[in-house]
């Protein structure tokens, strides 16, 4: 499954922006307006300019400030649309995908973006194995762990085990830190779907969801958002086309320490 839809998203990967943009900036949107929310102690401008600072003191006669940052693992990346949402508030961005060209777009993006390799990056990978994260010569490495926030934006549905996947994102999480999800509730199988990529959940419901963070470790403060009446999406199968209405919710929950 893992392999078949590496194939499909390597497919989709240049045409994905085009053809989610309304449901990237609806998703954009609901997760900036939940900031407090999440409840990440998010980068602000005042990180950067001090109001306690001393302005008759000439800046090179300052102490230096060690820079405070807000780290954000973004799994199953794809083109990252999460990363993106959260920027402003975070320091770092690092992107995990199984789709290499999905992680070609968002290093691209990131680029074109003018963000440098330290603050927004993505690789090659796959937490979700059974035996362990491949390849594990890159992400054992320790610049993959102690994150701040931790993101899966639609992607626990194409998971054989997405209680696995949680488990395996918490893992890289600082104590108290956030695992935050978006995706659909329940809802029938798309028609005629079956075929190329795995949509292996038609949609998770807030229970199962509730008990997946609880396992992993990050159930305390657990909470589940609708975000209001759901959203249309454009869909094409042998050739035809329908609109399919899902009901997208966002959940978090913190790391126990």
């Amino acid at each position: 499954m893992a392999e078949a839809n590496r194939l499909h998203f390597n497919e989709q990967a240049a045409i994905y922006d085009s053809k989610h943009s309304r449901l990237n900036e609806r998703l954009t949107k609901e997760i900036q307006a939940r900031l407090d929310w999440i409840g990440v102690d998010w980068v602000t401008t005042d990180d950067e300019d001090s109001e306690d600072e001393d302005e008759t003191t000439p800046r090179e006669s300052r102490p230096a400030q060690p820079r405070r940052e807000v780290r954000l693992l973004d799994y199953a990346c794809g083109t990252g649309m999460m990363s993106r949402a959260l920027s402003p508030y975070t320091t770092q961005s690092v992107g995990i995908d199984i789709s290499e060209n999905m992680v070609a777009a968002y290093n691209s993006r990131a680029e074109n973006q003018g963000l440098s390799h330290d603050e927004m990056h993505a690789v090659v990978g796959d937490l979700t194995v059974a035996d362990g994260p491949q390849p594990p010569e890159v992400l054992a490495d320790s610049r993959f762990f102690g994150f701040d926030v931790a993101t899966i934006g639609g992607g626990l549905h194409h998971f054989t085990d997405p209680e696995l996947a949680v488990v395996r994102l918490v893992e890289r999480l600082r104590p108290g830190g956030v695992v935050l999800v978006w995706d659909f509730l329940p809802h029938g199988p798309m028609h005629g779907h079956g075929g190329h990529h795995a949509v292996l959940h038609h949609g998770l419901s807030e229970e199962r969801v509730r008990a997946m963070f609880e396992r992993a470790g990050a159930g305390k403060g657990f909470s589940l958002e609708v975000l209001g009446s759901g959203v249309s999406l454009g869909h094409s199968e042998h050739g035809e086309d329908e609109i399919l209405r899902r009901q997208v919710f966002l959940a978090r929950g913190e790391k126990v320490a």
